[in-house]
């Protein structure tokens, strides 16, 4: 059986038994279970997470750093991935590919070994990257370049750029055809015919600020939307563009989805995260703010486990300069870690 039959497989059944208390309890009880040490230096961006084979893949600096959900234990390292933003898994094929964002490339690693296999050539400043199992084509969306590489694992040929007029930030497939990706600097969401690889719409965010964060409910066909500029969630129809919801949450980054509990997860750099909750497709109600750590903007989600992964490090002040009047904070050495969060 292919890995995703087996994922929607195992789905299929936890929300079938879940339905019945689906909304008995208002509050996650989500907290900070576990820690895991990462002792390299380096920046870091996505994480991703494998349920199945039980992995999480964080993007660390000039390598992936790969960690098991079971203990935290580290069980292997990609290396030599510069700048690297985020991972994407094809497990039909059993390779992964990375978005390099200082050398404009994707790394082509096997899952099994994490040996590289290939660099692919793709646009400026690669960034969010992801594998759209209806197409079969991995989508590299590039922050200066304001495009998209389209690659075919099975070639592991670039096979499409896509001009996207805005600069682009996280990518989902809606399972049918489409994908949709957030434009930073437009305030809207693309969507993208992947039969033609043209864009066939420009949906706008009509109250969000610096869309980053995205994840999708292929069931109810609702997008939602982490706006880091004003620290907005908003919820979107996407079939037509129509913005349907909005929540206030936190400086947010990522944003994740778990399609059994009907739930969505933006992670909030100043330390949190912020809970809503799917009642169907056009009821929505906020839950809460889970505390985190500050600097755990990015989050990773285990649909089987409900687990959430989030990177950070701890960070010092850095002091202005001429030049920088308002420099990012510096990474303490050797304070890289993953947060689990769960009950």
């Amino acid at each position: 059986m292919l890995y995703a039959q087996k994922v929607n497989g195992l789905i299929f059944l936890m929300i079938a038994f879940s339905s019945l208390n689906a909304f008995s309890q208002k509050k996650t009880d989500f907290h900070i279970v576990k820690k895991y040490a990462i002792k390299s230096n380096g920046g870091w961006d996505y994480v991703t997470v494998d349920a199945v084979d039980k992995k999480i893949y964080v993007s660390h600096g000039t390598q992936v750093n790969i960690l098991s959900t079971v203990n935290g234990d580290s069980i292997g390292i990609v290396s030599n991935t510069n700048g690297v933003h985020g991972i994407a898994l094809v497990q039909p094929l059993g390779k992964g590919y990375t978005s390099n964002g200082r050398d404009n490339s994707s790394t082509v690693f096997e899952l099994k070994t994490n040996k590289e296999l290939y660099k692919i050539a793709v646009g400026t400043n690669p960034d969010a990257i992801f594998y759209d199992e209806f197409s079969k084509k991995v989508y590299v969306f590039n922050g200066r370049s304001n495009d998209a590489s389209v690659i075919d694992p099975a070639t592991d040929k670039v096979v499409a750029t896509i001009p996207l007029g805005g600069k682009p930030e996280t990518g989902v497939s809606d399972g049918k055809g489409k994908v949709f990706v957030n434009s930073e600097t437009t305030n809207e969401v693309v969507v993208i015919n992947t039969n033609t690889y043209k864009v066939e719409n420009r949906y706008k965010i009509n109250e969000g600020d610096e869309p980053s964060g995205l994840a999708i409910d292929r069931t109810t066909n609702r997008l939602f939307i982490g706006c880091g500029g004003n620290q907005t969630m908003v919820i979107m129809d996407a079939t037509n563009g129509k913005n349907l919801a909005k929540f206030t949450i936190g400086n947010c980054d990522g944003v994740a989805f778990d399609p059994v509990l009907k739930t969505i997860y933006s992670s909030n750099g100043e330390g949190t995260v912020s809970v809503i909750k799917e009642v169907d497709a056009d009821k929505f109600l906020f839950v809460e703010n889970i505390d985190t750590e500050k600097g755990a903007r990015t989050i990773g989600i285990d649909v089987l486990t409900h687990h959430l992964f989030l990177p950070t490090a701890q960070t010092e002040a850095v002091a202005p300069t001429a030049e920088n009047a308002h420099p990012r904070p510096k990474m303490v050495p050797g304070t890289f870690h993953v947060i689990e969060l769960s009950k």
